[in-house]
């Protein structure tokens, strides 16, 4: 009887051998190329014996790989680039689906009416939604002056925003257009919050001023600028504000401040259709009714119905007003009518109620 070969000199066992070594190979090469970043303690080793290079000034490693931002003062007025203004890597916070437009509330009448919209509109901007009971900035630490415009935020306990000014944690964007009035934004600034005031009309990209507030050479639109027009306009630099929180790597606002002399409505509604507003804790803005507003069209009870639905998207968004400011130094128009007794200007302030 002829002696049994051994299975593992047979031709399927060297083939299955083969096959697993070639197998493992494929996996070795596939991780490499999946996962190029060196692990942390590699990295280091590295640094220390010469092979690479130490991680740039400004910036340190961050969780998941991704660029952690520190804020360095830049010193006087007009110096370098501020590290809080550098512009961070696409790719990051993800979104929901956009919408295109806000859902509009039903008529204010049976038929379109001015009158009838008018005065629901004008009633619900003269009507606070929640009580705030401190809202006096001189409360504090390092505000003394008071600012010509009452700029209301609500420093109440069951709100977080005076707490985390308490821990220096807080953030303010200040949209304006060559207002002297930086009152409020400095007294946000010397009670520790950091502040970013965007006006187009100032001459450097980015200023420091003291060691909590900035100023960029930006205007917040309600689109970003088409990159083959904006090639030609060096000095024109218009972003939406979910541009610029990407950009700066910025997560959240706890106050977002608007002097936009007009443009806040399509401003406002390009906040809520991108959900932006999601990551703002207060809102305070001055609105103007004495005409539509930037690419507001339609005849005057369209453009008051408009105006009323975006408020009330707000207040679906769990924001409810807690302050309104009638001006009565500027004059009393509604849509080019001196009508309803209404003032051309208002100042509203809401809170996030779901604001952590």
């Amino acid at each position: 009887m002829p002696k049994e070969r051994p299975l593992w000199r047979g031709p399927a066992f060297r083939l299955c051998l083969l096959s697993a070594a070639l197998f493992l190979c494929l996996q070795l090469a596939m991780r490499r190329s999946w996962c190029p970043e060196e692990k942390p303690r590699e990295r280091a080793r590295a640094v220390a014996a010469g092979r690479a290079p130490p991680p740039s000034r400004g910036a340190a490693a961050a969780p998941g790989g991704r660029r952690r931002v520190t804020y360095v003062r830049s010193g006087r007025r007009g110096s370098a680039v501020p590290a809080c203004c550098i512009p961070q890597p696409p790719g990051g916070r993800r979104r929901k689906a956009v919408r295109w437009h806000i859902e509009l509330q039903p008529w204010a009448s049976p038929t379109p009416s001015l009158n009838y919209e008018a005065s629901r509109f004008l009633k619900y901007i003269s009507t606070s939604q929640i009580s705030c009971e401190h809202m006096n900035l001189n409360s504090l630490k390092g505000y003394s002056e008071t600012t010509k415009k009452p700029w209301s935020i609500c420093l109440d306990e069951r709100f977080s925003l005076i707490h985390r000014i308490r821990s220096k944690q807080c953030r303010l964007y200040s949209l304006g257009l060559g207002s002297d009035d930086n009152q409020f934004e400095v007294g946000m600034a010397n009670s520790g919050c950091e502040v970013h005031r965007f006006d187009p009309s100032i001459k450097s990209a980015h200023i420091q001023e003291g060691r909590h507030l900035w100023y960029h050479r930006l205007s917040i639109d309600w689109r970003d600028p088409n990159p083959a027009i904006a090639a030609h306009k060096l000095h024109s630099n218009t972003k939406k504000l979910g541009t610029i929180l990407n950009e700066f790597g910025h997560q959240k606002i706890d106050v977002l401040k608007a002097d936009v002399e007009s443009a806040e409505w399509k401003i406002l509604e390009n906040l809520i259709l991108e959900d932006v507003v999601e990551q703002i804790g207060q809102l305070v803005f001055e609105v103007h009714i004495h005409w539509p507003g930037f690419e507001v069209s339609g005849n005057d009870s369209t453009v008051v119905r408009y105006w009323y639905s975006l408020l009330r998207e707000l207040e679906l968004k769990d924001f409810r007003l807690f302050h309104t400011y009638k001006d009565l130094s500027k004059p009393q128009m509604f849509l080019k009518k001196n009508a309803f007794n209404a003032s051309s200007c208002y100042t509203l302030s809401w809170v996030n109620t779901r604001w952590k």
